[in-house]
């Protein structure tokens, strides 16, 4: 399986640190420091997980090297849905406007884009698809209380959109999908409360932020370890990390326990925030021109529930 391209949209709005400063007394400094946040983009008004999948989509067809009318599946993610029912995979589906094909919208947190990809991968391999849309949509300001000190500080919106195939497209910079894990956390730590989500009872809060921390660490150090050890491939030669976008500090707590240097992780949270299951994959999106043929990525996730994933891919340049 190939991701052969990749695209993404955040909002135009910037809310930078001087907002918290003046919202609950949060310096600068010590959000920087505790989060390696900057500033975080906020969709507008008229903006919403639907639109910005669309957005992502849009700006990927653009560049499409076949029809869109090729796409046979589409896979949505997203845990901040603009409406249940008519889900995010159902206006994709609209939007390129191609009836009768299977459309997924799912949520399992910020570990969503990944289990998307995953069920992806499923339909292409039982010969159901060729050509699939995943889309990870997420607008995170719309629940969030930014009152809170402890989270409401930590939220971005955005998208990205992969187009994926199950052979390697000609002309083309195709991501072979070496392999993809996935799995649940619920029966750890404060699987059930680190991160919750409740519309009709407060919103997105993260309570228990140090929990968090601490499993995301562990999860995501761990699944980069038993993919790169099951194929047998030193973390010496992986050119790339993409890991979730929830804070820098997880990020480079990760990096440390891997052994992995920071120069070499993809990171956008300092001027995104974290843009939840969208986050790794517009950081993958917005550094595709620099994959050469033959780098190895890895890709990790952790999400409240809790859950956890990662990926391990290798770069294809112009494939014939």
């Amino acid at each position: 399986m190939y991701i052969h391209h990749a695209a993404h949209y955040f909002p135009e709005n910037k809310v930078p640190n001087s907002y918290f400063t003046e919202l609950n007394g949060l310096s600068d400094e010590w959000l920087q420091s505790r989060t390696g946040i900057k500033e975080r983009r906020k969709a507008g008004e008229q903006e919403n997980s639907n639109t910005m999948g669309i957005e992502a989509v849009s700006r990927g067809l653009e560049k499409l090297p076949y029809s869109a009318d090729e796409i046979d599946l589409i896979v949505a993610a997203t845990y901040t849905p603009f409406d249940t029912i008519a889900t995010l995979g159902h206006v994709i589906q609209r939007r390129i406007n191609k009836p009768h094909i299977p459309v997924v919208s799912i949520s399992t947190a910020c570990s969503s884009l990944l289990n998307a990809v995953e069920i992806a991968q499923g339909y292409i391999a039982m010969g159901k698809s060729k050509r699939a849309l995943v889309v990870a949509s997420d607008h995170n300001t719309a629940y969030a209380q930014i009152e809170d000190p402890k989270s409401g500080h930590l939220w971005g919106d955005g998208a990205v959109a992969y187009f994926i195939s199950d052979q390697p497209i000609s002309g083309q910079k195709n991501l072979e999908v070496l392999d993809l894990l996935t799995g649940g956390a619920a029966c750890i730590g404060k699987g059930l409360e680190g991160v919750v989500l409740r519309p009709q009872n407060g919103g997105l809060y993260m309570p228990h932020g140090r929990d968090v921390f601490v499993h995301a660490v562990q999860y995501m150090s761990n699944i980069v370890k038993e993919l790169l050890e099951k194929h047998n491939i030193s973390v010496e030669e992986l050119d790339y990390f993409a890991p979730h976008q929830a804070n820098f500090r997880i990020s480079k707590k990760v990096s440390e326990e891997l052994g992995f240097p920071l120069e070499k992780v993809l990171s956008n949270i300092q001027y995104l925030g974290n843009t939840g299951s969208a986050g790794c994959g517009i950081a993958i999106s917005e550094n595709w021109d620099k994959f050469e043929d033959g780098n190895l990525l890895a890709n990790a996730v952790f999400g409240g529930g809790y859950s956890y994933g990662g990926m391990l891919i290798r770069v294809h340049s112009n494939s014939n």
